[in-house]
């Protein structure tokens, strides 16, 4: 493939069809949110009110040093997809 040093990488992987680093990274992040569900709960499971919020995982309480790790920070970034995709998370 023909590219410059000036090209953007994003339209470059775009063509090829592979994720970038961070892409790759949050993709992984996800799938093991995926394969330990069971060790998390939702804001349902936690309370009974019907929130905009109910649908997200409920963040572990944790010390600070812990935060960095998947198991927290897959919560945060499983908490940003849209509803319809944490529904069908609920479904599995």
């Amino acid at each position: 493939m023909n590219s410059r040093n000036s090209d953007s990488r994003h339209t470059l992987f775009k063509k090829i069809n592979i994720l970038s680093l961070e892409s790759q990274y949050i993709f992984s992040l996800l799938l093991f949110v995926v394969k330990i569900r069971e060790l998390y709960k939702s804001n349902s499971d936690i309370h009974s009110i019907n929130t905009r919020r109910s649908t997200d995982l409920h963040p572990p309480i944790s010390k600070l040093t812990f935060q960095n790790g998947a198991y927290y920070f897959g919560v945060k970034v499983f908490n940003h997809l849209p509803n319809s995709l944490k529904i069908l998370y609920k479904e599995l």
